[in-house]
């Protein structure tokens, strides 16, 4: 590995292995072994520091994602290790969890089930009550999926239907085969303009009411008057 300063002082430099997204080493990072641990670099010069990567016996078969993360000076940088560990591989994936989110977004999670690193791609339908309200095809998505991780993502939908009950289905495929489908089901009511209707309905109803009592009372009282005597 090269580590260069390219600062006018001379810097130490601090080196470590780093599993890929996990604060403690207990992957590929434990295996990492710098011939030092820790360098003087001058200034404007470049140190090569020569690591090995021991695998242990019985390591699963398949991508063991890591890095190697040098510090100094305040600053801290890095470098990723792909390391795949001979023996049968696995790519598979899970879509679980979806659902509709403040009414224009949809939310998901994808679970890599295999022993490989996976670029998942995303294909969303929708069908409502009169047919398809929403149809996007496959499209790779930004995110690197390691074996055995979980990730919450989110699909915006700004056109979603006002008013309609709707089933939506996930699609999520990766090479290698790795495919998986989950549904959800969402009612869209417009509760703002309904609630104003509801009010004006029920007011309508207690006017008409008011309007129907008040008759009644008018036709009780002329029914009840006493006749004036005849001269």
């Amino acid at each position: 590995m090269a580590v260069t300063n390219p600062g006018a002082e001379p810097v130490r430099i601090t080196l470590r292995g780093a599993d890929a997204g996990r604060r403690q080493a207990k992957d590929t990072g434990a295996w990492i072994t710098f011939a030092e641990k820790s360098v003087k670099v001058p200034a404007r010069t470049r140190a090569e520091v020569p690591f090995t990567v021991t695998v242990p016996a019985g390591a699963t078969p398949g991508d063991h994602p890591g890095a190697i993360v040098a510090s100094g000076a305040g600053r801290t940088s890095g470098v990723s290790v792909h390391l795949r560990v001979s023996g049968p591989t696995l790519s598979a994936l899970t879509v679980e969890h979806v659902r509709i989110v403040a009414g224009d977004r949809i939310a998901y999670d994808v679970v890599n089930r295999g022993n490989t690193t996976l670029t998942p791609r995303l294909a969303v339908k929708a069908d409502g009550l009169l047919g398809s309200v929403l149809d996007r095809r496959a499209r790779t998505l930004p995110v690197e999926l390691l074996p055995g991780r979980r990730v919450s993502l989110t699909e915006p939908w700004h056109d979603a239907p006002a008013l309609d009950a709707v089933d939506v289905r996930v699609t999520v495929t990766a090479d290698g085969g790795a495919r998986d489908t989950a549904t959800a089901t969402a009612r869209f009511v417009p509760w703002g303009p309904l609630a104003g209707a509801l009010a004006t309905l029920a007011g309508t109803g207690c006017a008409a009411l008011f309007l129907v009592r008040r008759r009644r009372l008018s036709r009780g009282r002329q029914g009840t008057g006493n006749p004036r005597s005849a001269p």
